[in-house]
């Protein structure tokens, strides 16, 4: 099951879960569409990567199957 990170790895922006927007790449780094699009280029600065758009996980599935409070910006 994806972990769905709850903030862009390179600016910190939220990333909510329920919310389309977030990019991430095999290994689930995860990112804002602004930075995938821009600095990033689609491509993942962790793993070399392609990144994609992420699944949106929503109503009883996002309350059954929370998404990731550990954020990733600024490690």
């Amino acid at each position: 099951m994806l972990e769905l990170r709850p903030d862009c790895e390179r600016c910190g922006l939220d990333l909510p879960a329920d919310v389309a927007g977030a990019h991430i790449c095999s290994f689930e780094c995860s990112f804002c569409a602004a930075c995938t699009a821009g600095p990033l280029a689609g491509v993942c600065p962790n793993c070399g990567g392609d990144l994609q758009p992420r699944p949106l996980r929503v109503g009883a599935a996002l309350a059954k199957y929370p998404a990731s409070a550990e954020r990733k910006h600024g490690r």
